[in-house]
Order: C-alpha cells, then sequence, then structure tokens
C-alpha cells in the first residue's frame, strides 16, 4: 500500500499557510519533504509534523524550541520527546497565566476608566464582558 503523498500547494492548502511560510519552515529544517526534480510532496510524516508545528505555534512556543523538540524524536524517541513535551507545556503554562493575568488587569483598568467617563457624559455604564 502506497503512502497518500501531498504536493506543495496541496500542503499549503491543508495546513492554510503560505508558500513562503512553508519554504521557510523547510528552511530552518523543520519539515523535510521528498523532492522529485522540482517539485515536492509531503508524506504522512511531514504532515504530522506540520500538525504540531502549528500547535506549538498556537500554544506560544518558537519554532527553534519546536524545532529542537521534533529532533528529540529522531535522536531520542518519543518517550524522551514526550517527557520535554511536560516540561516545556508547564514552563509555559506559567508565561500564558502571567499574560493572560496581565490582560485581565488591562481590560479591567480599562473598563474602570471607560465607565468613568461615560458617567461624566451621563452614559449607562458599558455592559461587563464575562471572563
Amino acid at each position: 500500500m502506497s503512502e497518500t503523498r501531498l504536493s506543495f500547494k496541496e500542503m499549503c492548502a491543508k495546513f492554510d499557510v503560505t508558500p513562503r511560510t512553508l519554504r521557510y519552515y523547510e528552511y530552518i529544517e523543520l519539515l523535510a519533504p521528498d523532492r522529485e526534480g522540482r517539485s515536492r510532496f509531503y508524506t504522512g510524516r511531514e504532515v504530522a509534523r506540520m500538525t504540531l508545528i502549528l500547535r506549538g505555534r498556537r500554544w506560544g512556543f518558537s519554532l527553534e524550541e519546536i524545532r529542537q523538540w521534533l529532533e528529540i524524536y529522531d535522536s531520542q524517541g518519543s518517550n524522551t520527546q514526550m517527557a520535554v513535551l511536560v516540561e516545556l507545556a508547564d514552563r509555559q503554562l506559567k508565561v500564558l497565566q502571567q499574560q493572560r493575568d496581565e490582560l485581565d488587569a488591562a481590560m479591567n483598568e480599562l473598563r474602570e476608566m471607560r465607565d468613568s467617563v461615560a458617567a461624566e457624559l451621563g452614559e449607562a455604564p458599558a455592559q461587563r464582558i464575562v471572563t
């Protein structure tokens, strides 16, 4: 049974990324598609890696952190890779919580300022956004 391969264009469409992004991920060695002449083809391995790359970016990891984490699988196996993921996740969760706390504080400050100014103008306070 042959493995399904995606073309460059199909890979861009599947992950909703630009060709420039996909070429950059190859350049920094996050992805290594099969090449036939000038054409690139992406196997299931590359699709899985791209899924992990985009998740890592959404969670706030740098591309270098993601690259190093992906390399662990190749050099040390999945158990070590998963152990490192737990460490990285714990650290990133702390960073995200700090960012959330700062955002909540900024929103509360802005809401208080808005309500104060609105009161001076005789307007009703803004409806509270539930967080």
